[in-house]
């Protein structure tokens, strides 16, 4: 090798061109001006690589000695490592002082970049070298990549994530499709492999699905393209789910562990202890996501509870695991392509019918707890965390409901849901399940299958299938009747009660039900169905235009709700009672009640309640000819009410009143400005629609994401604490963390924000602050 060759370095040229990944190439060179060693880490397969090569040779300038490349990805021996960088260097000098020594003296003087690749499985080793390197040779610096951070005093990290792709359930046209960088890469790698390819109307959605399904790893998309050769784009969608079958690369040039994307996670797999490999198995049985509870509560095994989270954070320094922040708790996460994995190793260790019962159990007991405290101080933690356990909940389920020996735990867990469905509009999905495990071969306790046939016919009552429900409530009957038990008798009145009030053909019958319900539920000390009853004793009121009355119901219920720290129904209890007010023309009165029952349920992030509360405002506008107003009112509502049914389907006796506010709104307005207003308001999100309504200063219509940065609560944290000067051994010491993980915070912000120096970030709170106080 030639002296002019080793200035240069021996960074290969690139043979495919190089798809996105603007910000992170521009954070790792900010990242390399401050810290003398970056390391890129992230899963097998996403393009660390890639990056760091691309990175490197945009940097060969800024080195006078070159950019040099170590590759590891085949060595298998720690003791080989100090040998393969002299060898890529092209140190041959043999000395007893051992090749750490020749290495030092050798780049003591030296500007240079070493790039060292696939450190994984070499992390000690390669640790050591690093730090001895870069302590003798101050012109060094070292830009590695690898599943997990070297370890190394001064070290700065990057996590390079998978790539963009698009939300398949959201058509895109072509050049929209073209913007996501997965798609990109897709659509590039595919004119190689299929001269003339391009994305068209056609296959647009089928890649879109294609990029989603590889979670915008590029590896596997790469792979995905070559088959493109033999393959349809819809083939390889149909058979991906076979993927490490067919995802076989042809490159004969790869490394042997990227031979197959099945290679390239058994590279991972390998690399773990045998206990990160039996919690990564384990952990496969969560769908979209755990928290470290869960954990805990279903994958321990062997280990010790407390062990679990040591586990789980050595699986994230593996990249085997994503960890997300979810308001103020902790989420992890394998991409679905470990997670595929995960599941056959799972089955291969014998564990899995085990592990799947045990996860089902865990979230109907979760589901259970979320019921009982229901009416309680904790409601809104417990909405928040049924939210976020959407996907796991679903799982145990559709677990329970395809073994007719589960069916009892099916029956039991939509019990424990129904509450949150109701509430927050999930009535096509609360029907789907009840539908499932309702079946008429399924054995259940009487007072389980009773309680899910009165929140079955609820549920299709609320959606105005009225056959349905009236079906459901007569089983009830009939078994509520047989059984003898005053509570199940009264729970099926309640519901006979509202079967009536959504016909809207026996109002009175609807209040005696009503009444008869609710004095056993008040004797027996049921808070929760109480309310029910005097909701709908409320809303009958309302419609019969007894304005005492439905009052008298929404304070009776608001002394429940505040004894027990409820917000949610709070909030239906004050539209209840603004309907009434609003067909007797006290619209002052009304609308004061509608903008508390906004602000109940902005708390409780209840869109269908909110729906209501803007109704009837945009029915008082109406009439109190504010026309724009009210036609901004109806989108909004109207927005909200899109995927649970209008008003009129609820409640058929109002669909006159909305009808004729709309014409009249029309009529004053004109018709262009009527569908301009209406647009206006359907185009708002939940938050700026509230706000319109309690008439609070809207935020700006659009913002980018410079301008509205999301930095998590310890990020900003760590923000103010900048601003403040200290330094990040400092801040390490005031929030109890390590001085590593204050650094990555300080980097985490910096790329958020755009920002290259800590004297911007300081000037970003300062900012933030003054905002804040307008």
């Amino acid at each position: 090798m030639s002296a002019a060759q080793r200035k240069l370095g021996n960074v290969p040229c690139e043979l495919t061109s190089f798809v996105g990944r603007r910000s992170e190439a521009a954070e790792t060179k900010r990242l390399l001006s401050v810290s003398r060693l970056v390391t890129l880490t992230g899963i097998g397969g996403v393009g660390k690589t890639r990056l760091a090569l691309r990175v490197a040779d945009d940097a060969r300038r800024a080195f006078a000695n070159g950019v040099w490349l170590v590759g590891f990805g085949e060595l298998q021996a720690p003791e080989l490592v100090e040998e393969a960088v002299a060898s890529a260097l092209g140190v041959r000098e043999q000395s007893a002082s051992g090749t750490s020594s020749i290495l030092q003296r050798h780049l003591h003087d030296q500007q240079l970049l070493l790039v060292l690749d696939n450190c994984e499985h070499l992390v000690g080793a390669v640790a050591a070298l690093a730090e001895s390197l870069l302590k003798t040779c101050p012109k060094l610096r070292i830009l590695a990549t690898s599943r997990e951070p070297l370890g190394v005093d001064g070290e700065a990290t990057l996590r390079v994530p998978p790539l963009p792709f698009p939300d398949s359930s959201r058509p895109s046209p072509p050049a929209g499709l073209a913007r996501y960088d997965s798609v990109a890469l897709f659509a590039e790698r595919a004119s190689r492999a299929l001269p003339g390819f391009a994305i068209t109307d056609d296959n647009g959605s089928t890649i879109a699905r294609i990029c989603e399904r590889l979670d915008g790893l590029p590896l596997p998309i790469e792979l995905a393209t070559a088959r493109l050769r033999a393959m349809t784009a819809q083939q390889i969608l149909d058979r991906l789910t076979d993927r490490y079958t067919l995802l076989t690369s042809s490159t004969r040039g790869a490394p042997s562990r990227q031979q197959t994307l099945r290679l390239c996670v058994d590279w991972s797999y390998d690399l773990c202890t045998p206990d990160e490999r039996a919690l990564w198995g384990r952990l496969a049985v969560f769908a979209g996501g755990f928290e470290l509870d869960s954990a805990e509560g279903i994958c321990a095994g062997e280990l010790a509870p407390d062990d679990v989270l040591d586990v789980v954070a050595s699986l994230v320094d593996k990249s085997i695991l994503i960890r997300e922040e979810a308001g103020d708790v902790v989420r992890f996460r394998l991409l679905d392509t470990l997670r595929d994995y995960g599941l056959e190793r799972l089955r291969e260790s014998g564990e899995y019918d085990s592990v799947r019962r045990k996860h089902r159990d865990w979230f109907e007991h979760l589901a259970s707890d979320a019921r009982s405290g229901w009416i309680g101080p904790r409601q809104l933690e417990w909405v928040a965390r049924l939210n976020r356990e959407q996907p796991n909940l679903r799982d145990a389920l559709e677990f329970s409901v395809r073994q007719p020996a589960e069916n009892e735990s099916a029956l039991r867990i939509a019990n424990a849901l129904y509450l949150f469905w109701r509430s927050f509009g999930l009535l096509n999905e609360g029907r789907h399940w009840f539908d499932r495990a309702l079946t008429p071969a399924a054995t259940a306790d009487t007072a389980e299958r009773i309680t899910a046939l009165h929140a079955a016919g609820m549920l299709a009552g609320a959606q105005g299938d009225l056959e349905v429900a009236r079906a459901f409530v007569e089983e009830g009957r009939v078994l509520a009747d047989r059984s003898g038990d005053t509570s199940m008798r009264a729970l099926v009145t309640s519901a006979e009660g509202f079967v009536s009030l959504f016909r809207g053909d026996d109002l009175a019958y609807a209040l005696a039900c009503f009444e008869s319900a609710r004095e056993v539920f008040h004797t027996e000390g049921d808070s929760l169905q109480e309310i029910w009853a005097l909701l709908g004793l409320g809303l009958a009121s309302a419609h019969l235009g007894d304005v005492t009355r439905a009052v008298d119901c929404q304070r009776k219920i608001q002394e429940i709700t505040e004894a027990h720290g409820e917000s949610v129904y709070r909030g239906w209890s004050l539209w209840t009672a603004a309907l009434a007010m609003w067909q007797r023309g006290e619209h002052e009165r009304a609308n004061d009640f509608l903008q508390d029952g906004l602000r109940q349920t902005r708390r409780a992030d209840d869109r269908i309640n909110s729906a209501w509360c803007m109704q009837i405002l945009a029915w008082i506008a109406a009439d109190d000819h504010s026309p724009e107003r009210a036609a901004t009112l109806m989108g909004a509502a109207e927005a909200l009410w899109q995927g649970v049914g209008s008003p009129a389907e609820v409640f058929p006796q109002l669909a006159g009143h909305q009808d004729e506010r709309e014409r009249r709104t029309r009529r004053d307005l004109g018709g262009k400005a009527f569908d301009t207003a209406f647009r206006h308001g359907s185009s708002l999100g939940f938050g700026d629609a509230v706000a319109f309504a309690l008439n609070e200063r809207p935020r700006p219509i659009a913002q980018s994401h410079s301008d509205n940065p999301s930095l998590s609560r310890r990020e900003r944290q760590v923000a103010e604490l900048v601003a403040e000067g200290l330094t990040n051994k400092a801040i390490a010491t005031t929030l109890v963390i390590s001085q590593r993980t204050a650094q990555g915070h300080v980097e985490h912000i910096l790329v958020k924000l755009g920002f290259s120096s800590r004297a911007q970030i300081a000037a970003w709170v300062v900012e933030q602050g003054q905002s804040d106080q307008i």
